[in-house]
């Protein structure tokens, strides 16, 4: 397979993505939410008929300390049991007392022994959490998801 560019052709796109006219696939998350602050990790377990419940625990580091969390919340639509494993980064948080709250997010889940799913979660404060998650178990979910994390004292 060959490609024919002309000249003109090479000079046009050139300058197109040289004035950043022409999106590029290189953007990432973190681009839109700022420079990262801190960054999480939890273990929870989601139990669900029709409204889900979901439990855990995690550690969030923030300026060059460790603090535990609580994490409680609940789905709208989902059925099952589900393990969960996540990793994420904090954007925006400027006072540790902002991180305490309730997260919300739009989010689905099809896990079948094993899934990875991702969301973006923020709260009234304006903290938010690009967060990556591994499931284990067997569950389904669609809708608004809350969180809510709470700093252990």
């Amino acid at each position: 397979m060959s490609f024919n560019i002309s000249r003109r052709g090479l000079a046009l796109a050139t300058a197109l993505f040289g004035a950043g006219l022409v999106a590029t696939p290189a953007v990432r998350a973190e681009d839109t939410l700022g420079a990262p602050v801190g960054h999480i990790t939890l273990a929870a377990h989601s139990a669900d008929i029709g409204v889900g419940y979901t439990w855990g625990d995690g550690t969030l580091t923030y300026g060059h300390h460790t603090y535990h969390f609580k994490v409680s919340g609940g789905n709208i639509a989902a059925v099952g049991y589900s393990a969960l494993k996540a990793e994420g980064t904090v954007y925006n948080l400027k006072h540790l007392h902002d991180f305490d709250g309730s997260y919300g997010s739009l989010a689905g889940e099809a896990t079948l022994d094993k899934g990875l799913g991702g969301a973006v979660l923020s709260n009234s404060n304006g903290v938010r959490i690009k967060i990556e998650t591994a499931t284990k178990g067997a569950r389904l979910a669609a809708g608004a998801q809350g969180l809510t994390f709470t700093l252990s004292r």
